[in-house]
């Protein structure tokens, strides 16, 4: 079963901008990648410390400083100090159960999306947090735990003049996020697949494990639905902002990215609607099994009645019962029942009950 929820007690009574760490996965330490790159330039350094990584930034160039585990307060209260952001911001990068979003805070943007992985033993999705801050010369992403999700960014980062090197950070933001949503239709993919072999076996016979499997996966697509459907809004609301943070250039491409999202919300509709219908289909199994055995029953039990008519009649303990001293009674009463039968089983023939 996907987690949906994680504990919020611990911050009751805190004050706004308290930085505590809210989230499935907590490590010892974070790691830090730091990128720098222009058009003709590319410098990419890895490292623990927080101090060396402020110290392998480049004011000169486009900064991406990608930082991996979250659950440490004093190096999220680190980077607020260096970068000057809000602490209600700092707040929500600790708090990994935000539902996607975007905040302006004029001298930067704050966007939160979620990261579906699919676990491997249940075949049940997860949802990571990543959070991008995205300045006018820098980005950083802060993931709840470590990835290689953005590996492809950064090998379109190494090849000499390519688009990304020739554009600031908001590029690379949209590159970050176009990554995020691609690897959703992977995710709608191998949901489709389940879905497949859960509907073959739902045709095959009924089972009280394929209903078992039919809940898990509804609470698995609603899961998908609440991590990836505010992202819409979200690109719609980027895409109506004024902020000069993001070139009006780039809008057509988030744009894209929301065209790509909606397309995602579809499939996981249209999933949902195919398991309320295989919910349905197991249903009428279960009632049409349920009829045909009743259907069984009554046919027994029709054909006995007269059968019990007749044994009762001939066991009733009169003294002067016509037949009761007839030597072939016995086997006139025998004839009479399979006749009975006989007759019965060819009008139940005809009729196409049986």
């Amino acid at each position: 079963m996907p987690v949906t929820h994680t504990r919020r007690s611990s911050k009751a009574g805190l004050p706004p901008g308290t930085l505590v760490h809210l989230g499935r996965h907590a490590a010892e330490k974070a790691a830090f990648t730091v990128v720098n790159y222009n058009e003709d330039s590319f410098r990419i350094r890895e490292t623990s410390s927080v101090e060396e990584c402020f110290s392998f930034m480049d004011p000169s160039m486009t900064t991406w400083v990608n930082v991996d585990a979250v659950s440490d307060a004093k190096t999220v209260e680190a980077f607020g100090s260096h970068f000057d952001l809000h602490p209600l911001l700092l707040e929500d990068i600790m708090n990994t159960d935000q539902r996607p979003k975007m905040d302006d805070y004029e001298d930067h943007l704050f966007l939160v999306l979620k990261m579906i992985l699919i676990n491997i033993d249940t075949r049940a999705p997860e949802a990571d947090q990543i959070s991008f801050v995205l300045g006018r010369s820098y980005l950083i992403t802060f993931l709840e735990r470590p990835s290689d999700v953005f590996l492809p960014a950064v090998e379109r980062l190494q090849i000499d003049k390519s688009r990304i090197r020739r554009n600031g950070p908001d590029y690379l933001l949209y590159t970050l996020v176009d990554i995020i949503v691609d690897d959703y239709f992977a995710i709608i993919d191998k949901g489709s697949e389940i879905l497949e072999d859960l509907e073959g076996r739902v045709i095959t016979g009924v089972r009280t494990e394929t209903l078992i499997d039919i809940q898990k996966r509804k609470r698995d697509f609603i899961f998908l639905r609440k991590s990836i459907s505010p992202l819409r809004d979200v690109l719609l609301t980027i895409e109506r902002n004024d902020t000069d943070l993001i070139a009006p250039s780039l809008m057509i491409f988030f744009r894209d990215i929301a065209d790509h999202s909606m397309r995602v919300i579809d499939g996981i509709e249209t999933s949902r609607e195919m398991l309320s219908g295989m919910l349905d289909i197991y249903l009428s199994s279960i009632s049409n099994r349920l009829n045909e055995v009743m259907k069984v029953l009554t046919i027994i039990s029709t054909i006995f009645m007269p059968l019990t008519f007749i044994a009762g009649v001939y066991g009733m303990n009169f003294e002067h019962l016509p037949e009761k001293d007839w030597y072939y009674g016995y086997y006139f009463c025998l004839g009479l029942m399979a006749s009975v039968v006989i007759i019965m089983m060819v009008f139940f023939r005809r009729k196409k009950w049986i």
